[in-house]
């Protein structure tokens, strides 16, 4: 198995994320599956998973996006995740294959337009070839209110790391702040398959949709080549209750 892939695309596009930055997304296509310790490896280099291809940030003049990933036995909460986590403590949570169903779409178009993340619908196509199709282990966390499905998680998974892939929700549940919560139900099931790094993808300080993941503590950003922890309190709650 050739751990580097093929290079299939490395076009400069519109960085998506920052004004007036380019982004290089070097896009590598894998044939074979990729190993599960081979698959740790390339997680702890930044890689990211779409399909069958894996990609890093390559940007020709920014450095903005550091890889995440949180230390699964040491996640320590803070007051507003544990509130989180108590207030959907009435959810169910199941792992299995990713499936590509009418239900399944329409709750991520549903949550992708209304949240206005997009004006398009996704086809099933595009779904499947971009979140169930895989050359990795790929599992899907499904969170339950009674029987009402309200939000899904992809997963890829390694021997020692898992990385989240993409996470959708019911907008009718909003408040529950189900994007926090599935974070920590994530990492409490992969702690208990004692895995040890969950990956939260990028992190960019500048982009409020992505700052979002520094609040999980303690916390490793890869800078440069190096992974560095971070371990501050949470100043914001010192003083609520």
């Amino acid at each position: 198995m050739n751990s580097e892939g093929q290079l299939i695309d490395q076009t400069p596009h519109a960085c998506p994320y920052l004004d007036g930055e380019t982004a290089v997304l070097p896009m590598r296509w894998y044939a074979e599956d990729i190993s599960p310790s081979a698959f740790d490896q390339l997680l702890s280099e930044s890689d990211r998973r779409v399909g069958r291809t894996l990609y890093r940030p390559s940007c020709p003049s920014c450095s903005a996006c550091e890889a995440i990933r949180i230390p699964i036995r040491e996640l320590r909460l803070s007051r507003s995740q544990l509130r989180c986590w108590k207030r959907n403590d009435d959810l169910r949570v199941t792992v299995g294959r990713p499936i590509v169903d009418d239900v399944r779409l329409s709750l991520f178009n549903r949550h992708k337009i209304e949240r206005g993340l997009s004006e398009e619908q996704t086809s099933a196509a595009h779904y499947a070839n971009w979140l169930a199709v895989s050359c990795v282990q790929t599992v899907e966390t499904r969170y339950w209110l009674d029987d009402r499905l309200v939000a899904v998680g992809i997963l890829d998974v390694g021997l020692r790391a898992a990385s989240s892939v993409y996470f959708y929700f019911d907008p009718d549940f909003s408040k529950r702040g189900l994007g926090t919560y599935s974070v920590l139900a994530e990492c409490a099931w992969l702690r208990d398959k004692g895995l040890e790094h969950y990956y939260l993808g990028l992190y960019i300080g500048a982009c409020g949709h992505m700052s979002y993941k520094s609040r999980f503590l303690p916390h490793e950003r890869r800078i440069g080549s190096e992974w560095t922890r971070f371990e501050a309190p949470y100043p914001k709650e010192s003083k609520k209750s």
